[in-house]
């Protein structure tokens, strides 16, 4: 089995048998061997830039906390803020904790006093595919997560990021990569869908990594990697904000023309304020950036 090699569905229950001793002995050897590296250091909410006002969250696991790099200005908070404060006063806060999971990044917002905000950037998902968290049910929990944004945060733009391409991560051994890479990809075709759906924006993070550009555990993201996510996902939230009458046209360079929007559902209208559903596509760039 190739590490390459990905399919739409996740690996089925038979080969999970067949392989699932080696998988579980794979598991706790990555646990054991890999380094555990700590969050970003420095402030987690504040405000930055100058222009029109921007409410910001980053929701997420410890990519989003910045695990890989020291600080929060090498992090994807960090690099996003800088990004959009050229344009906007960027009110940000960051609520991402290492291993947490979609259901209980959920769980956390609910029981916290959570401002409104006009954009909101989300990456979850690959705790709960190390848990090994049913797809469906992992689709329901996005689902719910996209509700509970909208009723309690009324944000103009949502932004899921897609999962990492797993299947090429140094620190997993063969089979477990190639096994944990087609649930990646099975993830990532079903959110992107989901995100199409619901109005949302999907992020995809299948980028052309360089592997030198991975922090030291072979697992997370290095400096480089998250100025490449933070530059796209600025590039997103502006055209999106544009879009929605917020913010001044031109800001930044747009991401790839979207797709038209699917109808919805017999029954249910569009909701007022919320930006067309949009796929950003990938570049092909290994994130070479000249200050990381």
């Amino acid at each position: 089995m190739r590490a390459q090699t990905t399919t739409n569905h996740l690996p089925g229950p038979m080969l999970k048998a067949v392989l699932g001793p080696v998988l579980l002995l794979q598991g706790l050897w990555v646990r054991l061997r890999t380094p555990r590296l700590p969050e970003a250091q420095g402030p987690r909410r504040g405000r930055t830039g100058a222009g029109p006002q921007l409410r910001l969250l980053v929701l997420g696991d410890s990519s989003a906390a910045g695990v890989g790099v020291a600080s929060q200005s090498e992090a994807l908070l960090g690099q996003l803020t800088q990004a959009l404060g050229r344009f906007f006063m960027v009110h940000y806060r960051l609520e991402a904790r290492t291993g947490v999971t979609t259901a209980e990044a959920i769980d956390s917002l609910a029981r916290q006093d959570i401002a409104p905000a006009d954009a909101v950037v989300t990456a979850l998902g690959v705790n709960d595919l190390t848990a090994g968290r049913n797809l469906s049910a992992w689709l329901d929990d996005q689902k719910r997560l996209i509700e509970f944004l909208r009723a309690r945060m009324h944000p103009r733009v949502i932004m899921l990021s897609g999962l990492p391409p797993v299947h090429r991560f140094p620190a997993l051994p063969e089979p477990l990569r190639w096994y944990l890479g087609v649930g990646a990809q099975a993830y990532n075709t079903a959110l992107e869908e989901l995100a199409r759906r619901n109005g949302v924006l999907f992020l995809p993070l299948d980028f052309s990594m360089d592997v030198s550009l991975m922090a030291t555990d072979g697992f997370h993201p290095g400096r480089g990697i998250y100025h490449g996510w933070a530059r796209r996902a600025a590039d997103g939230l502006q055209a999106a904000l544009t879009a929605d009458g917020h913010g001044a046209s031109g800001a930044f360079e747009t991401a790839a023309p979207s797709d038209p929007a699917p109808e919805g559902p017999p029954g249910r209208t569009p909701i007022p304020g919320r930006p067309s559903p949009r796929h950003l596509e990938p570049r092909e760039e290994s994130y070479p950036c000249s200050d990381c």
